[in-house]
Protein backbone atom coordinates (compact mmCIF):
# COMPACT_ATOMS: atom_id res chain seq x y z
CA UNK A 1 0.00 0.00 0.00
CA UNK A 2 1.25 3.62 -0.62
CA UNK A 3 -0.12 6.93 1.17
CA UNK A 4 1.24 9.81 1.86
CA UNK A 5 1.64 10.40 5.14
CA UNK A 6 1.82 14.38 7.52
CA UNK A 7 3.67 13.50 10.56
CA UNK A 8 2.53 17.35 12.79
CA UNK A 9 4.98 18.99 14.02
CA UNK A 10 3.98 18.21 17.70
CA UNK A 11 4.77 14.64 16.76
CA UNK A 12 8.64 15.47 15.77
CA UNK A 13 9.70 13.90 19.10
CA UNK A 14 7.48 10.30 18.89
CA UNK A 15 8.73 7.28 16.83
CA UNK A 16 5.24 7.03 14.54
CA UNK A 17 7.11 5.44 11.72
CA UNK A 18 8.86 3.31 13.56
CA UNK A 19 6.12 2.13 15.02
CA UNK A 20 4.32 0.85 12.27
CA UNK A 21 7.50 -1.97 11.94
CA UNK A 22 7.97 -2.84 15.81
CA UNK A 23 4.17 -2.40 17.07
CA UNK A 24 2.39 -4.10 13.45
CA UNK A 25 4.91 -5.45 12.28
CA UNK A 26 5.07 -3.82 8.68
CA UNK A 27 7.95 -3.72 6.53
CA UNK A 28 8.07 0.38 5.62
CA UNK A 29 10.03 1.86 2.76
CA UNK A 30 10.08 5.58 2.49
CA UNK A 31 9.90 6.99 -0.99
CA UNK A 32 10.11 10.73 0.08
CA UNK A 33 10.48 12.92 3.16
CA UNK A 34 10.16 16.27 3.49
CA UNK A 35 11.11 17.54 7.30
CA UNK A 36 12.29 20.94 7.91
CA UNK A 37 15.40 20.79 10.31
CA UNK A 38 13.73 23.79 12.67
CA UNK A 39 10.43 21.95 13.25
CA UNK A 40 8.25 25.03 12.20
CA UNK A 41 6.82 23.22 9.97
CA UNK A 42 4.84 19.97 9.76
CA UNK A 43 6.56 16.94 7.73
CA UNK A 44 5.51 14.88 4.74
CA UNK A 45 6.74 11.34 3.68
CA UNK A 46 5.58 9.27 0.94
CA UNK A 47 5.42 5.57 2.08
CA UNK A 48 5.03 1.99 0.68
CA UNK A 49 3.71 -0.35 3.17
CA UNK A 50 3.94 -3.87 3.27
CA UNK A 51 2.16 -6.35 5.74
CA UNK A 52 -1.40 -8.70 5.85
CA UNK A 53 -4.22 -6.57 5.59
CA UNK A 54 -5.31 -7.26 9.24
CA UNK A 55 -1.64 -5.37 9.92
CA UNK A 56 -2.67 -2.71 7.17
CA UNK A 57 -6.02 -1.65 8.78
CA UNK A 58 -4.43 -1.75 12.31
CA UNK A 59 -2.01 0.34 11.49
CA UNK A 60 -3.99 2.90 10.06
CA UNK A 61 -6.22 3.33 12.73
CA UNK A 62 -3.28 3.83 15.06
CA UNK A 63 -2.13 6.60 12.62
CA UNK A 64 -6.10 7.79 12.37
CA UNK A 65 -6.39 7.80 16.17
CA UNK A 66 -3.41 10.01 16.30
CA UNK A 67 -4.89 12.35 14.34
CA UNK A 68 -2.60 12.57 11.17
CA UNK A 69 -3.69 13.60 7.98
CA UNK A 70 -3.25 10.37 5.56
CA UNK A 71 -3.45 10.21 1.74
CA UNK A 72 -3.82 6.70 0.34
CA UNK A 73 -2.83 5.78 -3.08
CA UNK A 74 -5.84 3.96 -3.97
CA UNK A 75 -4.64 2.72 -7.10
CA UNK A 76 -1.99 1.08 -4.95
CA UNK A 77 -5.11 -0.64 -2.40
CA UNK A 78 -6.91 -1.83 -5.68
CA UNK A 79 -4.33 -2.93 -8.25
CA UNK A 80 -2.75 -6.59 -8.64
CA UNK A 81 1.30 -5.14 -8.79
Amino acid sequence: MRLQLCVLKSYYEEPVISELVSRYGLTVNITSARLQPDTQDDGWFDLDLWGRTKQLYSSLSYLEKLGLPIWLDLFSVYSDR
